[in-house]
């Protein structure tokens, strides 16, 4: 890998700044793989719904009265109206459009003043059904029912997970904070996928950090970062968030492609999810998921919302900075450190399998 490292380059400049390609993106990416529609406990029982978007794709995650748990396109079948909103519950699933009626199957079990259309019988209208799977407190969806499984895309991430002592399955949400950014969703996401920036661009982190033992490793479908807390380096008065209780502790950061991070404490995990909004502009959702002890749920300290909104706002305006210089005609591709960008290199090389390499004059 890092000979092939050594000789590669980023991808082209015009893949952060073309809306056309972020077209091609929605397409052959994002409506390829895994996304988060949102929080498994608001689909608990049957009956209860989860809409949302997929870039743009409309769906929803049912509760069926026999207790499984489906995803559907959420675009009546009569005139495209869209039909669930948010999340709730419901005996059917109502059109608000031409009141056409569908079970939670996706079956259309109604519609109304239909009589006499030709060439067309109610019982061969369903709605086209989607991937779904849960994992602790998220919804996946896919778009693409031929897609690999979650568990095959997510590899050794939950063993990980639960060896270091988070309890997946006992999370409770705590926390959220959305950043509307400036950038192509992928400038964000090469940035998360390095430590390199540490030393310029985070001096509070910087502290913190291993930045020697800092390093990334590359699987199939994602990556980890591993980056312990450093103690206390002797005869400097720092301040620091951790102490010397905390020198070495464990900690796991994930990418899973294309656009979901998962940041674990033995504590606390927190999530980041990137929506591209366009293909210059992108939305950030931060949450923060604590464990529930046996007095009720535990909240996140505000110190550690603060400490992550400061590094944030610090990526922030590197990523739009970033952006700004993509778009100059007088940068197209760059080359990588071989010692710390063989994160971003993984994600380009997936980003050029699934939308297909550029071609060369």
């Amino acid at each position: 890998m890092s000979e092939a490292l050594a000789r590669a380059e980023t991808i082209p400049a015009r893949w952060y700044t073309d809306p056309e390609f972020f077209e091609r993106e929605k397409e052959r990416i994002f409506w390829r793989t895994w996304q988060p529609l949102g929080h498994a406990s608001k689909v608990v029982g049957p009956g209860c719904y989860l809409a949302g978007e997929v870039t743009g794709e409309p769906c929803a995650a049912v509760r069926g009265a026999d207790g499984v748990l489906r995803a559907f396109s959420n675009v009546c079948r009569h005139r495209a109206s869209t039909i669930l909103e948010g999340n709730g519950c419901a005996k059917t699933l109502r059109c608000p459009y031409h009141n056409w009626t569908y079970s939670l199957q996706g079956n259309l079990l109604a519609a109304p003043e239909f009589e006499g259309v030709e060439n067309w019988s109610q019982n061969d209208i369903r709605l086209p059904e989607m991937g779904v799977e849960e994992w602790g407190p998220f919804v996946f969806v896919n778009v693409d029912k031929q897609a690999p499984r979650l568990r095959e895309v997510m590899g050794e991430i939950p063993e990980q997970v639960e060896g270091i002592g988070c309890r997946i399955d006992k999370l409770h949400l705590s926390e959220r904070k959305d950043y509307l950014i400036r950038c192509n969703w992928k400038v964000y996401i090469d940035n998360y996928l390095e430590g390199y920036h540490l030393p310029a661009a985070h001096p509070s982190l910087f502290r913190e950090l291993d930045y020697g033992a800092y390093r990334v490793d590359t699987f199939r479908y994602y990556s980890s970062q591993y980056a312990p807390i450093r103690p206390p380096r002797s005869g400097l008065n720092e301040t620091r968030r951790y102490g010397v209780d905390n020198a070495g502790s464990p900690a796991l950061y994930f990418w899973i492609f294309p656009n979901f991070m998962l940041n674990v404490y033995p504590d606390n995990l927190s999530s980041n999810i990137i929506l591209p909004l366009g293909h210059d502009r992108t939305l950030t959702i931060f949450e923060w998921f604590t464990y529930a002890n046996d007095v009720g749920a535990t909240e996140i300290s505000p110190e550690t919302v603060a400490f992550s909104d400061e590094i944030q706002q610090e990526d922030i305006r590197i990523c739009e900075n970033v952006q700004r210089g993509l778009a100059s005609r007088l940068y197209d591709r760059g080359r990588y450190s071989v010692k710390r960008e063989n994160g971003v290199c993984h994600f380009h090389r997936l980003v050029e399998e699934f939308v297909g390499r550029e071609p060369t004059a």
